[in-house]
C-alpha cells in the first residue's frame, strides 16, 4: 500500500526536473499519451496508485482486482502498459493474467508485488515484464518505474 505522502508526490520526475522548462512540458505531455491499466486487489492501494499516476500526468485506463477482469479490460481498453499485482482475488493470479494478456495482446506489465522471488520471476518470464517494483513502495518509485517502462514503449 502506498503511504499517505501520496498527495505530496511531485508530478514531475527527477529526470524531467533536469530538463529546460520548455522540455519539461514535452516530458509531461508524453506522459499524457500513456494509458495504464492497474491490476490490484486491494481497493485502497489501487485508488492510491490511480491518484499517483493521474497526478503525474498518466491516463488510467481502468482498475481490475481479478485476473479475468484484467484480461477483459486489457483487451477492451488496449492500455500501453499494466501495473500488475501478483496476488489477486480468485484462483488465477497476476502472473496468469500477465501471461494471457501478453500472449493475446502483446501488452506488457510492471509487476508491483511483495512476491518476487526467483520462482515467481521465472514463472512470469513469458510475459516479458517491463520491471519489478517491490512492495511496499513510495509514490516516487512507482512513477520512476512507470517512466522507465513508458520510455521503452
Amino acid at each position: 500500500m502506498l503511504s499517505a505522502a501520496v498527495h505530496f508526490a511531485s508530478p514531475v520526475s527527477d529526470e524531467a526536473m533536469r530538463l529546460a522548462p520548455q522540455d519539461r512540458s514535452r516530458a509531461k505531455k508524453s506522459r499524457q499519451s500513456v494509458r495504464i491499466l492497474i491490476v490490484e486487489d486491494d481497493f485502497l492501494a489501487a485508488t492510491d496508485m490511480e491518484a499517483v499516476l493521474t497526478e503525474a500526468g498518466y491516463q488510467v485506463a481502468g482498475i481490475a482486482g481479478r485476473a479475468d477482469e484484467a484480461v477483459r479490460l486489457a483487451k477492451a481498453e488496449s492500455p500501453d502498459l499494466i501495473v500488475m499485482d501478483i496476488r489477486l482475488i480468485g484462483k488465477a493470479d497476476g502472473v496468469d493474467a500477465a501471461l494471457e494478456i501478453f500472449r493475446e495482446t502483446g501488452i506488457r506489465c510492471i509487476f508491483a508485488t511483495a512476491h518476487h522471488d526467483a520462482r515467481m520471476r521465472s514463472r512470469a518470464e513469458g510475459a516479458a515484464p517491463l520491471g519489478w517494483l517491490p512492495k511496499p513502495y513510495a509514490p516516487h518509485a512507482l512513477i520512476a518505474m512507470v517512466d522507465r517502462a513508458a520510455a521503452g514503449l
